[in-house]
C-alpha cells in the first residue's frame, strides 16, 4: 500500500511540455489539502511564454500526429488505460489528497476516468465518411473526416482525473494535439497522468500539461493564436461564457460544458425506496460537488412526508463526514473556504426565506472544509437555492400537485444539464423524459454517466458532447470532396 507522501512525491511538479519542464521564471504554486488546509506540495506556475512553448510543441507535431494510422493511435490509448488501471489506488489516493472526496468516489473516478482512454482506443478507428454518387448524375461525393488540430482543454477542480479524460481521449483519437489546463486547485492529477501518457508511448508535444495559478494569463496568448483550432472547457456558466466571447473573435471551435441546477423529480406512483436511494446517490455523489448533482427535490405531495423521512434517515446513516482518507468516510470535505462560504450562505438564505432545516445545516469547525449533509423542507420559491447551482450536500425539498405542475417546475431554469424522474409508469417516464429541458434524462437512476453515452446540456449549461459515438465529432471536422 503506498502511502500519502509517496504518492504526492511521485508526481512530477514541473510543467510538462514534452517531458517534465520549469516555468518561465521558475514560480510555483501551492496545491492545498482540503481536510487540513494544509500545503501538500507546490507545482509550477506557468506563464504566458509556457503556453506560447506548449503551443509550439503541439504545432510541430500536429501533422504527424494526424497521420498517425488510428490504430496505433488508439493502441496508444489503451496502454494508458490499462496503466491507469495498474495504478489506481495510486490515482484514488492523490485525488482524495488534492480534492477532498472520500477514497470509494475517489476510486469510482478512476474507473469511469480510465475507461475514455479504453473507449476512445475503439472509437479511433471508427471514424467514418461517406462515397455516393450526386443525385443529379453529375458526379461524385466524398465525404472525410480530419482532426480539427492543436486543442485546449480547460478541466475543474471536481473530477481531476475523469474530467481531463473525456476531453483528451477522443482529441487524440481523432489525431488532434492538446494541451491541458487543469484548476490550480487540483493539479496533481493530471501532471500524473501526462506522464502515463508519455511512458505508453505517446510523441513528445502531442500532450502539454500547463498547471498555472493565473488561468487567464496562460490561455489568453492561445485564444488569440491563431494556430490553436479549438477550444473544450467545462466549468461554471458565467467563465463559459467569458471563454466563448474571447474565443469569438477567431470563431474558434468551442465544447462547453457548463453548470446545472438538476431537478429530481418523484411522482406519487414512484418506488420510495429506489427513489431516495437514487436521491443518495445524485445528491451526495462527488459530496454534491458535481454538475451533475441533484440540486432541486420536486416530490409529489402524495409520497413527499414519506419522502422526506426515508430521505432524512438514510442521510442521518448514509452520510458520514470526515477526511477522505478515513475509511468509514462517505462524505469529504469541500473543495476551499469559498465553496463552503458559499453552500451556507445558500442554506441561510433559504432558512430566512421560510425553510425549514431536517437535518444539518451548519458548517463543521475546521481545520478543513466541512459541511454536512443537509435536508431542507418546505422551500419557498423565492429562495437562491433553487434558482443556484448548490455544489454541495444539500438536498431541498418542494412539494407539487399534478403532473404538469412537476414538469413546469423542473423546467423553471436557466440550465438543462441533466434531469432524474422516478415513476413506475412507462408511458409517464417517456412523457416527462421528452417534456423535459435538458441533454439528459435519468430514469430511476440516480447516475448516469457512462463513457460510452452523450454527456451534455442545452440551455445554459452549454453545448457539445463528450463520451459516446458524438464525442470524437467534436474534434474533427467534415470536408466534402467534389469527384466527377
Amino acid at each position: 500500500m503506498v502511502s500519502e507522501r509517496e504518492v504526492i512525491e511521485a508526481v512530477p511538479k514541473r510543467l510538462w511540455i514534452g517531458g517534465p519542464v520549469d516555468a518561465t521564471g521558475g514560480g510555483t504554486f501551492p496545491v492545498h489539502n482540503p481536510a487540513t488546509g494544509e500545503v501538500l506540495t507546490h507545482v509550477a506556475d506557468a506563464t504566458p511564454d509556457d503556453a506560447m512553448r506548449a503551443l509550439d510543441a503541439a504545432v510541430a507535431v500536429q501533422a504527424e500526429w494526424a497521420a498517425t494510422p488510428a490504430r496505433a493511435r488508439g493502441e496508444i490509448l489503451r496502454k494508458v488505460f490499462e496503466q491507469i488501471t495498474a495504478r489506481a489506488e495510486e490515482f484514488a489516493l492523490l485525488m482524495t489528497l488534492e480534492m477532498g472526496k472520500a477514497l470509494p468516489e475517489s476510486r469510482n473516478e478512476v474507473r469511469y476516468g480510465a475507461e475514455f482512454f479504453r473507449w476512445f482506443s475503439e472509437e479511433a478507428v471508427r471514424v467514418h465518411g461517406r462515397y455516393l454518387q450526386a443525385p443529379s448524375g453529375t458526379g461524385r461525393i466524398m465525404v472525410h473526416k480530419q482532426p480539427v488540430g492543436p486543442c485546449l482543454a480547460i478541466t475543474p477542480w471536481n473530477f481531476p482525473l475523469a474530467m481531463g479524460t473525456r476531453k483528451i481521449g477522443p482529441a487524440l483519437a481523432a489525431g488532434c494535439t492538446m494541451i491541458v489546463k487543469p484548476a490550480s486547485a487540483t493539479p496533481l492529477t493530471m501532471l500524473l497522468l501526462a506522464e502515463l501518457c508519455s511512458a505508453a508511448g505517446l510523441p513528445d508535444g502531442v500532450l502539454s500539461v500547463l498547471t498555472s495559478s493565473r488561468s487567464s494569463a496562460v490561455t489568453q496568448p492561445l485564444l488569440d493564436d491563431a494556430r490553436l483550432r479549438k477550444l473544450t472547457f467545462t466549468g461554471s456558466t458565467e467563465v463559459g461564457k467569458t471563454l466563448v466571447e474571447k474565443s469569438a473573435h477567431r470563431l474558434l471551435r468551442t465544447s462547453m460544458e457548463l453548470g446545472g441546477n438538476a431537478p429530481f423529480v418523484v411522482f406519487d406512483d414512484a418506488d420510495v425506496d429506489a427513489a431516495v436511494q437514487g436521491a443518495m446517490a445524485a445528491k451526495l455523489r462527488n459530496g454534491g460537488e458535481a454538475c451533475t448533482a441533484a440540486n432541486r427535490f420536486h416530490v409529489q405531495n402524495g409520497v413527499r412526508e414519506e419522502f422526506t423521512a426515508k430521505l432524512v434517515e438514510a442521510m442521518t446513516h448514509g452520510a458520514r463526514l470526515g477526511p477522505g482518507t478515513d475509511p468509514d468516510t462517505t462524505l469529504g470535505p469541500l473543495i476551499n473556504e469559498d465553496q463552503l462560504q458559499t453552500v451556507g450562505e445558500l442554506v441561510d438564505d433559504a432558512v430566512a426565506a421560510g425553510a425549514t432545516v431536517l437535518l444539518g445545516g451548519k458548517a463543521q469547525p475546521g481545520p478543513g472544509w466541512f459541511y454536512p449533509a443537509t435536508i431542507l423542507g418546505d422551500v419557498p420559491s423565492q429562495a437562491r437555492i433553487l434558482r443556484e447551482e448548490v455544489f454541495g450536500p444539500v438536498a431541498p425539498i418542494i412539494g407539487f400537485e399534478t403532473e404538469q405542475e412537476g414538469l413546469d417546475a423542473a423546467n423553471d431554469t436557466e440550465f438543462g444539464l441533466v434531469s432524474y424522474v422516478y415513476t413506475r409508469d412507462l408511458d409517464r417516464a417517456l412523457r416527462i423524459a421528452e417534456g423535459l429541458e435538458s441533454g439528459m434524462v435519468g430514469v430511476n437512476r440516480g447516475v448516469i454517466s457512462d463513457p460510452a453515452a452523450p454527456f451534455g446540456g442545452v440551455k445554459q449549461s452549454g453545448f457539445g458532447r463528450e463520451g459516446g459515438t458524438e464525442g470524437i465529432e467534436e474534434y474533427l471536422s467534415t470536408k466534402y470532396i467534389a469527384l466527377t
